[in-house]
């Protein structure tokens, strides 16, 4: 089972905490260790110090046969082997061991021949101050570690946040909210807070959002403007062709003149769909024969198979037109046998041809776009994909595994 992280706990933040929490515990360990080795070499040179000059008093006392009082002897058994083997080789040493239960710091000399003359000081009460300073270390140690670990947590959890917020609204632009901004307090121009590398990140993405939607309002307008310059002289110049004597150039002329005006017809209309105020004006409609409609309309050898009709509620003029186009399209651009195929709230519009582009099935239909020197698609299906958008509808594009091109449009 997989531990489920909240939302800010990216990469970032879970390297930082381990960061700061390895770091935290090697300092506590470098510290403690410091401290734990200061302490005991105090602790045991004192108990060492005393250890000794009590020896120097029994060896006096040995020495002029007076009495050399408790914890002093001559070859006592419980005489650590090491210790008592240097005082006999006529050295001096000191040995802490443990003795009847408890800890005791060994003294001991050369006294004649073959003997060792030997002192015991209780080391209890130093073992229990080194023992109660470990255990300080550690508890201080952990309570170190955990507040530091918790403080970083919190400033890494700051900074993750905003990068989170700044890469949502990236998202959303790339999604196609062009309104989209961080607006993050430190970009203002009068924030008193100093601004960061994440408030710099945050002020290049506003500033190019706003430079992108500044570009794709001038050409939305472009667009727009062009096409209504455009129709005042393609009216004059359709009137004027109907005036010309019948004959091959005429069919010519009217011809090219059809093809200007639908070409300004469809860039009004994806002006219109830029604009993002078009609105649908659903009406029930039964699928199965829309889609025989717009086979029909089209005047193409179009197979119509409605493998399950359904009723949906649609606007049913933009769905002829995005069914339409898609028909068109196919004719086109692709092969025959060409088909419309209807399962339940599902079209698909499939040729057998070479199939999309691999830039149109990554990335959707681009205007005018062509591809190593091949005929474009046009504008047939970037309105296709616009009017499905304003239908609430999604519209796919893929190439079928043995050739051909196919649209998958679902309706909601």
């Amino acid at each position: 089972m997989r531990l489920a992280l909240p939302q800010w706990a990216g990469t970032l933040a879970v390297k930082a905490a381990a960061f700061i929490t390895v770091m935290c515990c090697a300092l506590a360990a470098l510290l403690g260790i410091l401290v734990h080795v200061s302490v005991t070499n105090q602790t045991v040179g004192q108990a060492r110090d005393l250890a000794l000059s009590r020896l120097d008093d029994a060896t006096r006392a040995f020495e002029a046969g007076d009495p050399m009082g408790p914890g002093v002897g001559i070859d006592p058994p419980e005489l650590p082997e090491r210790l008592h083997e240097l005082a006999v080789a006529g050295e001096r040493g000191t040995m802490v061991a443990d003795h009847s239960g408890r800890p005791t710091m060994w003294a001991a000399g050369p006294a004649d021949g073959e003997r060792a003359l030997a002192v015991e000081v209780d080391y209890s009460q130093q073992a229990r101050t080194i023992d109660g300073l470990d255990r300080a270390i550690v508890w201080s140690s952990a309570l170190a570690i955990g507040v530091t670990v918790l403080v970083g947590a919190f400033a890494v959890t700051r900074v993750t946040r905003r990068l989170h917020a700044t890469a949502r609204v990236a998202r959303r632009i790339s999604g196609g909210d062009l309104d989209a901004r961080v607006d993050d307090p430190r970009t203002q121009e009068h924030s008193t807070r100093p601004q960061d590398e994440v408030a710099v990140v945050a002020a290049a993405l506003d500033s190019m959002a706003a430079s992108l939607q500044g570009k794709l309002l001038a050409e939305q307008r472009f667009t727009a403007d062009v096409a209504h310059e455009l129709r005042t002289p393609l009216t004059g110049l359709h009137a004027a062709a109907e005036l010309l004597p019948p004959g091959r150039p005429t069919e010519l002329v009217r011809d090219r003149v059809a093809a200007l005006r639908t070409l300004t017809e469809d860039l009004l209309e994806i002006s219109r769909l830029d604009s993002g105020r078009e609105r649908s004006e659903p009406d029930s409609e039964p699928l199965g024969a829309l889609a025989e409609r717009v086979v029909r309309a089209s005047g193409t050898a179009t197979e119509v198979v409605v493998l399950r009709d359904v009723v949906i509620e649609t606007d049913r003029r933009r769905l002829e037109r995005v069914l339409g186009n898609l028909v068109a399209n196919a004719h086109k651009h692709g092969r025959g046998p060409v088909s419309l195929t209807v399962d339940g709230p599902e079209v698909t519009v499939r040729d057998h041809g070479d199939g999309y582009p691999r830039y149109l099935v990554a990335h959707g239909p681009q205007r005018f776009r062509t591809e190593g020197g091949s005929r474009g698609h046009g504008l047939g299906l970037t309105i296709a994909l616009g009017q499905a958008e304003v239908l609430g509808a999604r519209l796919a594009f893929s190439n079928a595994v043995d050739g051909g091109a196919v649209a998958k449009l679902t309706l909601r």
